[in-house]
């Protein structure tokens, strides 16, 4: 059902491993060939070889780095004419500490993999998707992109981007057969997670999913919502965050827990 209403190819941004290969996985057990895109070569072409030998669809690897400013041509002169039925943009820059501790360059490098690639990406592959009048596109957004998060602020503010364009997209292509969703995460055991060594912050925060976890309920939620927050546990503290508490009193939650998780790493330094 999913192949036959979306079509024959997926393109994933972000694929080489944790979210981006589980997406990647998931589409091909669907059936549908893949374009993966991501920086690093060698990871690349192992989960393109592992992929293609599982499930026997054809998967082509992009070796791009999506803070270029033509990664959007270099991926279009690669896969010259093949249509791209599928989109999933999952790939995202972050950098956790005081603002002002990194250079302009790294939150520049942030905008420009979470906020101007995708907008490019989006614009000419959904332009044919709504001109084909069929198609299907996930943006992976983020919970820290639902209010100011202290130590993640060019993250959170670019999270929050991506969920706000997914969901006007929604409402703009469904007449044309076009669905758009942006999963809204919360801890993602990937491997980028995980290298980080988060300790608890909050007694509010939940158990970190499995990006499979992720990848399915997105999967069978896309075309029924605009967005949506995965996860039980997530849901609940959402709606806390959201719905319940002054917006001052999340914002101050949010910097406390990122304090009490990563803190010591960067005043140690």
């Amino acid at each position: 059902m999913f192949k036959q209403k979306y079509g024959t190819t997926a393109l994933v941004a972000g694929a080489s491993e944790g979210m981006g290969a589980a997406y990647a996985h998931a589409l091909a057990s669907r059936g549908m060939n893949l374009v993966l895109i991501a920086r690093r070569k060698e990871e690349l072409e192992a989960t393109a070889a592992d992929i293609a030998t599982r499930y026997g669809v054809k998967v082509l690897p992009v070796v791009c780095d999506l803070a270029a400013p033509d990664a959007t041509q270099q991926i279009i002169h690669v896969i010259g004419d093949t249509a791209i039925d599928f989109l999933v943009y999952n790939a995202a820059l972050s950098f956790i500490g005081p603002y002002l501790s990194t250079g302009p360059s790294t939150h520049l490098d942030i905008a420009a993999v979470n906020v101007q690639t995708p907008l490019a990406l989006l614009h000419y592959f959904g332009g044919k998707m709504v001109a084909r009048r069929r198609g299907g596109i996930v943006m992976m957004a983020s919970l820290a992109g639902f209010q100011g998060s202290g130590f993640l602020a060019t993250y959170g503010a670019s999270k929050a981007f991506d969920r706000v364009l997914a969901e006007g997209l929604w409402y703009e292509w469904k007449p044309f057969g076009v669905d758009v969703i942006a999963c809204c995460a919360g801890a993602t055991a990937t491997p980028n997670y995980n290298n980080t060594h988060p300790r608890k912050g909050s007694f509010l925060e939940p158990k970190a999913q499995l990006p499979a976890q992720v990848v399915e309920e997105c999967l069978q939620k896309i075309g029924t919502v605009p967005s949506f927050v995965s996860g039980t546990g997530n849901k609940l503290v959402s709606f806390l965050l959201s719905h319940v508490l002054p917006r001052k009193k999340t914002v101050k939650i949010m910097g406390d827990s990122m304090h009490k998780i990563y803190g010591s790493k960067w005043e140690s330094n």
